[in-house]
């Protein structure tokens, strides 16, 4: 039993144009004990509806959010998508190419940028919001090392309740000498105190998240305020917006 899209015309064809008779002739240089030779050990068809109903049954061996309470925190959390949502989407204000660099081809993609970056000014009382980044790791490096320019200063003070690749990402990005950790307290929100302590110098930014990555909602004032006492920057990330 032979697994190929190809006729023997079709087969035929390619080999002409490749210069060669046969696909032995094709594969000819890999050593011969190296050869699949006969069918493949591989199970007998199945319709389309046999498929459908084998890919359910190893579906139904998962525990999902739609049987079980999830409490894993960094960031995933079950919601409800109101049935509305999907036929917006399919409008064409949404509904076109992924290019945001090319924006002629690309509204749908400016539009949900737009209206993102719309809702997060509003929901936190921002003058701008930049939604241009292709995932919030990227965002959080962007913001502080935009912060550290700002500030003229290179520290970059960072809870270590922040999403562990979140912290990789701003490391490769500022250099792991220009990071500092706050390590969290007994709830598993970030050491306030350690951080008000730790947050002098050439500190030029301060990041936390909200909720963080263990799933708790940190006192995001005090850490703003402690950075702002200093005349550093205070950078916040989070992947919940309803929780604002």
């Amino acid at each position: 039993m032979k697994f190929t899209p190809h006729t023997p015309v079709e087969t035929a064809e390619m080999l002409a144009v490749i210069g060669v008779e046969s696909i032995d002739e094709l594969f000819g240089t890999i050593p011969r004990e190296h050869w699949v030779v006969g069918d493949l050990d591989l199970p007998a068809p199945k319709s389309e509806p046999e498929v459908l109903r084998y890919m359910k049954a190893l579906a139904e061996l998962n525990a999902t959010t739609d049987g079980v309470l999830s409490f894993l925190g960094a960031g995933a959390y079950d919601h409800y998508i109101p049935a509305a949502i999907p036929h917006l989407l399919d409008r064409g204000e949404f509904l076109t190419a992924y290019t945001p660099y090319q924006p002629e081809v690309s509204q749908g993609t400016l539009q949900a940028q737009f209206e993102f970056q719309t809702m997060v000014a509003r929901l936190l009382g921002m003058d701008v919001a930049n939604a241009s980044m292709y995932e919030g790791a990227t965002a959080l490096a962007e913001a502080c090392l935009m912060a550290c320019r700002y500030t003229r200063r290179t520290g970059i003070l960072v809870s270590s309740a922040v999403h562990p690749e979140y912290r990789r990402v701003l490391e490769t990005y500022a250099g792991p000498e220009n990071v500092t950790e706050v390590q969290i307290d007994e709830t598993g929100a970030t050491d306030l105190a350690a951080l008000d302590g730790a947050c002098s110098g050439d500190v030029g930014c301060v990041v936390v998240q909200s909720p963080n990555f263990f799933g708790v909602v940190e006192d995001t004032g005090a850490a703003v305020n402690a950075a702002h006492a200093n005349g550093a920057l205070a950078v916040a990330t989070f992947t919940e917006p309803l929780a604002f």
